[in-house]
């Protein structure tokens, strides 16, 4: 007997963003019933979006909802900003409301919460992350790193490997100039990635003053695919419990802003948070840019 089609919801939409086309986007798929693993695979793989989400009921007491998310090679165990951006869509569609200002998202890393704060367009959404270990401190001049930067001249922190659910190198570059016009060497960043199993090289930089955000980062994917990361959140959130190590977060202040994207052709902006317990909390702005319907079985 055919396979009967259905119509499922389908949402599309700027995360980490103040205006459209600002930030890095995310499908989400509310409607589910009937999609195992590789149908869900099949879905992100056509989308071609960095991620695309898949919302369940939770099975968790005490989480708000259940989420899958997936890029377009594989299922992804935690991310950033599909988790923002997830969250932004129960709250949009009503399935379910912050109690004392958090949500409770079930994922394949366990619950994590998410703190919501204000409403409509300026709403901000950030996610707790995993914490984040120091895997690795290296030497200013190491080897794997320094074709990475291709000359840049590198800023006071050494280079550091963190896992936060997903490993990512951070390093510090002198000037935001200097990490703007970076032209990064793609092999070494894949050669670093696979010989540390890591997804590659997080750079970043003090903002000058004046620019409306704190850090500029970039973030350099090295394990699949190479490219660019339009925002990261996990990679940011890294980044941030590096900084609250070494007693370096921006102006010593607990909050900041950094800036991701243009040089790709966006220009993110995500709200890092260093709370009292030394948790980091990832998040942003959120953008709709499509509601419809997508036809599949």
């Amino acid at each position: 007997m055919p396979r009967r089609h259905m119509a499922r919801r389908y949402l599309e939409m700027d995360v980490f963003a103040d205006r459209p086309g600002a930030g890095n986007p995310l499908v989400v798929i509310p409607d589910t019933d009937g999609l195992d693993a590789s149908r869900m695979q099949a879905i992100a793989r056509w989308t071609r979006r960095p991620e695309t989400t898949f919302l369940f009921p939770p099975t968790v007491e005490g989480a708000s909802y259940r989420v899958r998310m997936f890029s377009p090679e594989r299922e992804v165990p935690f991310a950033g900003h599909p988790s923002i951006g997830t969250a932004h869509a129960v709250l949009e569609l009503g399935l379910a409301a912050p109690v004392d200002g958090l949500l409770w998202q079930q994922g394949e890393t366990g619950v994590l919460p998410l703190a919501v704060r204000g409403e409509g367009p300026g709403r901000t959404i950030a996610v707790r992350v995993p914490r984040a270990r120091v895997v690795e401190v290296a030497d200013p001049g190491d080897a794997r790193i320094i074709p990475i930067l291709a000359g840049a001249p590198v800023g006071p922190l050494p280079p550091a490997l963190m896992d936060g659910g997903r490993r990512w190198w951070v390093a510090e570059l002198a000037s935001e100039a200097a990490l703007r016009g970076l032209q990064p060497d793609w092999d070494a960043v894949a050669a670093l990635a696979g010989s540390t199993g890591s997804m590659g090289l997080c750079a970043f930089a003090r903002a000058d003053a004046g620019q409306g955000h704190d850090l500029a980062v970039r973030a350099l994917v090295g394990a699949g695919p190479r490219f660019e990361d339009a925002a990261s959140g996990a990679a940011n959130a890294t980044l941030a419990a590096w900084l609250r190590h070494n007693d370096a977060v921006p102006g010593g202040r607990l909050e900041y802003v950094a800036s991701q994207g243009r040089e790709v052709g966006y220009d993110a902006r995500l709200h890092l948070r260093i709370d009292h317990d030394g948790d980091v909390w990832s998040g942003g702005q959120v953008r709709d840019i499509v509601r419809g319907t997508l036809d599949w079985d």
